[in-house]
């Protein structure tokens, strides 16, 4: 599903950030966008935060993988 794969994306980015943060203390977003505060990092961070969300739901899904198109 697209969604899932844009979520699973935006976590993605969202980890690396946290471990850039973790390891090396740059904020590669805030670095990006302007700072923590600027308006795109915001939004950014709150699309993050929405795909983590979005993420949980996946552990809880019961939709089995099928090979349909082989």
């Amino acid at each position: 599903m697209l969604m899932d794969r844009i979520a699973l994306v935006l976590t993605i980015i969202g980890g690396i950030n946290w471990g850039s943060v973790g390891l090396f203390r740059f904020d590669i977003v805030a670095w990006l966008f302007g700072g923590q505060t600027a308006t795109v990092s915001r939004v950014v961070y709150t699309l993050v935060g929405l795909s983590a969300l979005w993420c949980v739901s996946l552990l809880f899904r019961s939709d089995a993988v099928t090979d349909e198109g082989i």
